[in-house]
């Protein structure tokens, strides 16, 4: 084996253990799908611009100041040794491990002499903060920088100072009154670069020369916040409340919805005037309201639907979620929020043209706000049960964690406030199932909450005036119930519904009768039921119906009236709900196909009858929206497992061990001839257990290359072990269209 150093990334890639390999796998899993076919692959999917970017967004501010030292070597590559050096604040154990992170993912390669790949090179555009050379910019620097600085006066020395901080480009602002500005005064020295119109850039000659001892700029030291803390059981107590108000709220919203859809506008969203009548009967702020549907949205409860696609209505999920326990029902909220490419926060804010953001339109997507949520509240998560931050001191870590996104950590306050009414947080604190749904989502949210939450009760309290008191959440058919025999009149832990005239009238429309209600209330109620309830509902109902309309859906008609007389006293049709309209004419309030069932199935032969020809159905159920049909796109790759990385490591090597094979002289084949070298190679490679590269041809007439373990070489048949699908394979001798033996030090 060679003892030269590795010349390139993919040499020095070919020098790493498996173990190596399956790291940098599993830090960069961008790269490793599909699989790569060999090392040379593999360097070329790590040289990618987007998987670089993903890469280096991922680093700290400790790492990359270490990049950054390398990056501006004066030689292509600085031995380990001399990072050191170039480092002196910054503690040797922590460029220990910058190098070992930035080695692990092959953002530096080498051992004795650490290289940067081209690719990261271009994507960080000022190392340490520091502008292009002068001769990448075109300038002709002073020949005496020192002295030339030294003639500034202290403006134009100030501009300097603070381009040489951590961004050398700076605008070029316009002269007043037709004088000189000191950025204008240092472009005429020669002092700043041009690098458009209204921009100019600091060479970094000169930006060391400012620096001083500090050429890298102040160490990226790691902040160490104090946190807070709370009684782990108090927060979780607190954290119930919330979820319990934020699921009945949420539950209150949708069935507002199902009987009055909000319309969509063409922009997308709610307009103002649903918003407005969803806040005013809710009883809650209009912001408030908006908070509302982008939760139930975001958590598939809420999307477009109606007949022409035009409403805002409740999904066939949310038929799914009400029946769920609260713990379940809560899971669902927070990990929908969790997920979601929105930003509730944006609503009412105005864009550039002075218009406000409406809930739900798409002037909120931002798809980076799922990656956002999810590392601030891993940060959260790291410290101790009980333990959490504020969001001031929260920021300003992960502006030191993931320096490159700083620029998109704005919403960080307002997500925390957020998970915060949700009860994921409380005063900063993760909760219980705060926790469980960053580490496994729905489930983990769950188990967090369950047995904090109180149980749906099945009745209510009925009081002398008129109000029905649950003391708790209610169970669906319940809840269903009192919606159309009462009004909300406050929510919270105990919802309080009131009885009045309407409300009952409303039920008896609903199909309803007095007996009906005071078996209902008599049933649903703990408490003995208010004499002032029963004599309310008998007074409404004695004036209900006096004057009816009403509707059929269909009809059946015989010239034959003895007929209908006859099909009308069967008891077998009773279930068409028959009566008689006219002679010869019966009406039914069931739709055309049901009375044609029960009558054929009664033995009689009745026809459909239509205008059109068509028959009649009943009406829709409550009209629902269909959904997304899948769930929002990972923001990041997914990790691999430990047998995708084994597997994927497998594959490398092999193709490794095929590309060398490649070098060396292979017997070559007509396919279907069988010539004597090719048994000759093969016989050899069975006898000496040494593996070879085989070119074959399938039944489909496609070409492959593959390493293979030979086991035996019978009647025609390769039997063998294939690297690169990790499985036993037969091959046909017929098919190789060439072989060559794998030599152990083939690389």
């Amino acid at each position: 084996m060679s003892t030269e150093a590795p010349a390139t990334l993919a040499a020095w890639l070919r020098t790493r253990s498996d173990e190596q390999l399956r790291a940098l796998l599993a830090a960069r899993p961008d790269v490793a799908r599909p699989a790569p076919s060999d090392v040379v692959a593999l360097a070329s999917r790590l040289a990618v611009p987007v998987s670089v970017d993903r890469a280096l967004d991922e680093l700290d501010a400790a790492t990359l100041q270490v990049l950054d030292a390398v990056l501006l070597a004066p030689t292509d590559g600085m031995p380990p040794d001399a990072l050191v050096a170039a480092l002196p604040e910054v503690p040797d154990e922590v460029v220990e491990a910058a190098v070992e992170a930035l080695t692990t993912q092959a953002l530096l390669w080498g051992d004795d002499v650490l290289h940067a790949p081209d690719p990261v090179r271009r994507a960080v555009r000022h190392p340490a903060g520091l502008g292009r050379r002068a001769v990448d910019l075109r300038l002709q620097l002073p020949a005496d920088l020192p002295a030339a600085v030294a003639e500034l006066d202290p403006e134009e020395r100030a501009v300097l100072e603070r381009l040489a901080g951590d961004r050398p480009v700076g605008h070029l602002p316009e002269a007043p009154n037709g004088g000189a500005t000191p950025a204008r005064r240092l472009l005429q020295r020669g002092l700043l670069a041009r690098i458009d119109a209204l921009n100019v850039e600091l060479p970094r000659e000169l930006g060391l020369l400012l620096r001083g001892d500090r050429p890298y700029g102040p160490p990226r030291r790691r902040p160490e916040p104090a946190p807070v803390t709370r009684d782990p059981q108090a927060v979780d107590r607190q954290s119930a409340g919330a979820a319990l108000e934020q699921v009945g709220r949420v539950g209150e919203l949708l069935a507002l919805l199902e009987e009055e859809a909000a319309g969509l506008l063409r922009s997308g969203g709610v307009g103002v005037r649903d918003q407005k009548r969803l806040a005013k009967t809710l009883k809650v702020a209009e912001p408030d309201a908006a908070w509302l549907l982008e939760l139930a949205h975001a958590a598939g409860l809420l999307d477009v639907g109606g007949p022409h696609r035009d409403e805002w209505l409740p999904t066939r999920a949310y038929d799914v979620w009400r029946e769920q326990d609260l713990a379940d029902r809560w899971a669902v909220l927070a990990a929908g929020w969790l997920g979601a490419v929105r930003l509730p926060s944006l609503v009412g804010v105005r864009d550039v043209a002075g218009k406000a953001a409406n809930p739900l339109s798409p002037d909120l997507v931002r798809h980076t706000a799922p990656a956002i949520r999810r590392s601030a509240l891993a940060v959260l998560a790291e410290l101790p049960p009980g333990s959490g931050l504020p969001p001031d001191e929260l920021v300003a870590l992960l502006r030191w964690r993931t320096p490159r996104r700083a620029d998109r950590l704005a919403p960080v306050p307002d997500m925390l406030a957020e998970a915060a009414r949700l009860g994921v947080l409380v005063g900063g604190v993760p909760s219980t199932g705060g926790r469980g749904l960053l580490a496994t989502g729905e489930d983990g949210a769950a188990d967090g909450v369950r047995g904090l939450l109180p149980e749906p009760v099945d009745h209510v309290l009925a009081q002398p005036d008129l109000s029905l008191i649950a003391p708790g959440p209610l169970v669906a058919d319940l809840a269903d119930t009192l919606s159309v025999v009462a009004d909300v009149e406050s929510s919270g832990g105990a919802t309080v519904f009131r009885v009045s005239e309407p409300s009952v009238r409303r039920a008896l429309d609903a199909g309803w009768s007095a007996p009906d209600l005071h078996d209902f209330f008599a049933k649903a109620s703990r408490t003995p039921v208010p004499q002032a309830l029963d004599y309310l509902v008998d007074d409404v109902a004695r004036q209900h119906g006096r004057l009816r309309v009403g509707s059929i859906e269909s009809y059946v008609r015989s010239d034959d009236h003895g007929l209908l007389s006859q099909v009308l006293g069967d008891r077998r049709t009773a279930a068409a709900e028959l009566r008689r309209l006219a002679p010869g004419v019966l009406v039914s309030g069931l739709g055309a196909d049901e009375v044609l069932t029960v009558l054929r199935e009664a033995g009689y032969a009745p026809a459909g009858e239509h205008p059109g020809g068509a028959v009649l159905t009943r009406p829709p159920a409550r009209p629902r929206a269909a959904g997304r049909r899948g769930a929002e796109p990972p923001s990041a790759p997914r990790p691999l497992s430990g047998a995708d990385l084994d597997t994927t490591v497998r594959e490398i090597r092999a193709g490794d061990a095929a590309l060398a094979a490649r070098r060396g002289e292979a017997v070559r084949q007509v396919p279907g001839v069988t010539t004597a070298s090719t048994l000759e190679l093969l016989s050899r490679a069975v006898r000496e257990g040494v593996p070879v590269w085989l070119g074959y041809v399938d039944a489909q007439g496609s070409g492959s290359q593959r390493v293979v373990q030979p086991v035996s070489l019978a009647g025609g048949f390769l039997q063998g072990y294939d690297e690169r699908r990790g499985e036993s394979r037969t091959f046909a001798v017929h098919r190789i269209t060439s072989v060559a033996l794998v030599e152990d030090d083939a690389s």
